[in-house]
């Protein structure tokens, strides 16, 4: 989450050390350079939706500092994939500017992953070589694919071991549960090793006990390297589990109504989920969501 100054009042007059002489007071603590960067951000999907005044995000302001995982949540159509066109580059701003650590966005991005709620594995490749497909598209990877297969292969053999997936490297998706083929385009997803992760309802398919587990893999993959992630999720539980910060949308045209920053101690077992002060957190967006639909 992003650091505030911490400014303290004196009181009684100016401190003085041991001379006498006054003390220079201290420095507030610097903010980080904000990495996902929204300024007044509206997007309309053409010239004649602009005119007519018909966006379908609106006035969109957010900051996530580096290594920030924010969650993004609200009712059906309200903005939260156009959010992620948006922050990717797949959609260029009608109004505003979108930047992505300190540069402005100007189209697609290549340093980021992203995952959706189906695994979209091609059928025809094995678990590894589905996983090492980035590796073959984006640069510098590409160019060195050829003198450095082996290494790259190691590399995703460690990222399917870190997931659960030692063993399957050379079975299809196919032959792969649901919950064990979004594992592998999760670490598809990673292997470049992006600075950015997207994820659009990547669990929504999934049944409740399979669906906890990868929020765990989700978790330890993102203490352990720290890249900056945004969720787009219909579930509450799981954006208050994950997220540092969680930000609600309004229907149609989307509008950031809340931002919530999840203070909960990290790392964060699952037992936490079952606590109040969790219940409390998901109670309050619930709450807020609630009232988005009755407007």
């Amino acid at each position: 989450m992003m650091a505030r100054d911490n400014l303290s009042a004196a009181s009684g007059g100016a401190a003085t050390g041991a001379t006498g002489a006054p003390e220079a007071p201290e420095a507030p603590e610097a903010r980080p350079k904000p990495f996902v960067d929204f300024n007044r951000v509206w997007l309309a999907y053409d010239d004649e939706l602009a005119r007519r005044g018909e966006f379908a995000v609106e006035d969109i302001s957010l900051q996530a500092a580096p290594g920030e995982f924010i969650a993004i949540v609200g009712p059906s159509g309200c903005g939260k994939s156009t959010f992620m066109k948006l922050a990717t580059g797949l959609r260029p701003a009608t109004r505003g500017v979108v930047s992505i650590a300190g540069q402005k966005v100007s189209g697609p991005l290549k340093q980021v992953g992203m995952a959706f709620q189906a695994p979209t594995l091609l059928p025809w490749r094995t678990t590894l070589d589905n996983v090492m497909l980035p590796l073959e598209i984006v640069e510098p990877y590409r160019s060195t694919m050829r003198a450095r297969r082996k290494e790259y292969e190691a590399r995703a053999r460690d990222l399917l071991k870190t997931v659960g997936l030692a063993g399957y490297e050379d079975k299809f998706p196919w032959q792969l549960s649901g919950g064990m083929q979004q594992r592998a385009s999760i670490c598809r997803a990673l292997i470049h090793q992006p600075r950015m992760l997207l994820l659009d309802e990547p669990f929504g398919a999934l049944d409740a006990f399979t669906r906890e587990e990868l929020w765990c893999v989700l978790r330890d993959l993102w203490q352990a390297q720290r890249f900056n992630v945004i969720l787009v999720t219909h579930d509450l539980r799981e954006a208050v589990f994950l997220a540092d910060t969680v930000y609600v949308m309004s229907a149609r045209p989307g509008r950031i109504l809340l931002r919530k920053e999840i203070d909960l101690p990290r790392p964060r077992a699952l037992d936490v989920t079952y606590s109040e002060p969790f219940a409390e957190r998901v109670h309050e967006l619930r709450e807020k969501i609630g009232h988005v639909r009755q407007q």
